[in-house]
């Protein structure tokens, strides 16, 4: 059977159109501040829609059904157009001249990654400091997520589209209606991004960086609009404990957040997933605190100040930390890669752990550990007792068997990408610890790195080999592996 090529154009159409108006917002803000780069993003808007608008006029007479292959193309396909068109704002203005840094900078932004090639973000003219945010907030419930809302209009089921936009062992809906999910996952995503932006405000951020922040947050991105990152805030704890709450909650799979609202508190509090991912944020807290507060001796340190107390400052810190890695969020208060080296070597693991499926966060995500580690506990019975039937329970569910050996093919398949990833980076030239942080920080999207691409540095001093493929490693993470591996196997491209 043939490829549908009509439609998929025709939905990489309509993510254009989307993007311009995404850009058009970002043309208000860059009005509203006068910043000087109003005309030039209104022209990228202009422009993306128009070639947005020709795609879906050529490709009108589609037909109106999205299979499998389809669905994987249109996924992997509209997350580079998406990208693509992404560098036109920062091309236009001037603020990224270079299209390999430009691209870097916006694929980054989609996947929420938050690896910046930028030295001084404090430079850039509002109206594109906004439309960095904007990525990530685009990107963090996910771009396919918000078309399938509007697919109806078209006439398309969107249940292919999900299914490789979140292929994660979630199985939770909301609502038997792919498209009733979609819609109210993202009323989730867009109150919590108001009150954060309002709980920042009032802490004492400008309206301008609350919302960015709130951007970045809820997408678990990290864009910042200060060249220090959050750590601009170190001397206002307020404002990095509304952050901490928000990255919290990002990290957590909305489905919960939903039934939170519902009133159904039971759901949460027996989800093994979110049982754990509370334990394990807590537990690797304390461990860091410890150790900063007898150890590390940062609490005193220029980006330290203990506004209440030494302690206090050292569990804020260590709790910010871990939080926007376990997240995947990556906004810095401190680089963590100077809390000792047995600090170094703690975070660097947890960048491999991720948030919770069914949340905006990278990484490999907890659910996975769970299971991966409930298995290997139940190989040590079927071990002694080879006839016994003895399957992996979640939440007090049978969990099926071909869901667990894809589980482990995951893990297995991330692994192997994570040490791809760090070789290419070495042969490129940079060090064991750069080579192996870009790698993890790039494929688990967490942003900040190790050595010279540490929390405090960006990634503008990789080759341009590097950036590209450490975009492709964004990519490949965010769309969890086999979404976009699957297009490089001769088995996909088959008529069947």
């Amino acid at each position: 059977m043939s490829l549908n090529y009509r439609i998929i154009f025709h939905l990489m159409g309509l993510l254009l159109l989307c993007n311009g108006g995404f850009m058009i917002i970002a043309a208000i803000f860059s009005g509203i501040y006068n910043d000087g780069a109003t005309l030039d993003i209104t022209l990228a808007a202009i422009v993306t829609m128009i070639i947005g608008t020709l795609s879906m006029f050529l490709t009108r007479g589609h037909k109106k059904e999205v299979k499998k292959k389809e669905g994987y193309i249109i996924v992997t396909g509209g997350w580079l157009v998406m990208s693509l068109s992404g560098v036109l704002p920062y091309l236009f203005s001037g603020a990224i001249p270079d299209f390999t840094n430009a691209f870097f900078e916006t694929i980054s932004g989609y996947t929420t990654t938050g690896a910046s090639i930028l030295d001084d973000i404090e430079a850039l003219p509002e109206g594109i400091l906004f439309w960095r945010s904007l990525t990530h907030w685009i990107g963090g419930m996910g771009i396919i997520v918000l078309a399938i809302a509007i697919l109806p209009l078209l006439g398309i089921g969107g249940m292919q589209l999900f299914a490789a936009e979140a292929p994660g062992p979630s199985s939770d809906k909301l609502h038997p209606r792919i498209t009733d999910t979609a819609k109210r996952l993202w009323l989730i995503y867009f109150g919590y991004t108001v009150a954060e932006t309002i709980l920042l405000k009032l802490a004492g951020m400008s309206f301008f960086d609350a919302i960015n922040h709130s951007l970045a947050t809820l997408s678990t991105g990290g864009f910042s609009t200060k060249n220090l990152s959050t750590a601009y805030w170190n001397d206002q704890p307020l404002i990095q404990y509304i952050i901490i709450l928000f990255m919290f909650l990002a990290g957590s799979n909305f489905v919960l957040s939903y039934y939170a609202f519902k009133g159904k508190v039971q759901k949460i509090l027996f989800d093994e997933e979110f049982k754990f991912y509370t334990i394990f944020v807590v537990g690797f807290t304390i461990v860091s605190a410890l150790v900063v507060y007898f150890k590390a001796n940062v609490a005193v340190s220029e980006y330290h100040p203990m506004i209440w107390g030494e302690a206090e400052s050292a569990f804020r810190h260590s709790l910010f930390q871990v939080l926007s890695v376990i997240t995947t969020t990556g906004f810095v208060t401190a680089d963590f890669t100077n809390w000792t080296h047995f600090l170094t070597i703690f975070y660097f693991g947890l960048f491999f752990l991720g948030g919770c499926a069914g949340s905006t966060s990278g990484g490999i995500k907890v659910m996975r550990h769970l299971l991966i580690i409930k298995n290997g506990l139940l190989e040590f019975k079927r071990t002694l007792h080879s006839n016994a039937v003895i399957p992996v329970r979640y939440n007090n569910k049978t969990v099926r068997e071909h869901i667990v050996y894809n589980i482990i093919a995951f893990f297995v398949l991330y692994m192997l990408m994570f040490i791809i990833g760090s070789l290419v980076l070495g042969a490129l030239g940079l060090d064991f610890e750069s080579a192996i942080g870009g790698a993890a920080s790039s494929l688990g999207n967490v942003g900040p790195g190790l050595g010279s691409l540490n929390p405090l540095s960006n990634f503008n001093g990789l080759p341009a080999l590097g950036k590209w493929w450490c975009g492709f490693l964004m990519l490949l993470g965010r769309l969890e592996l086999f979404t976009v591996l699957i297009l490089f196997t001769p088995y996909f491209w088959k008529k069947i």
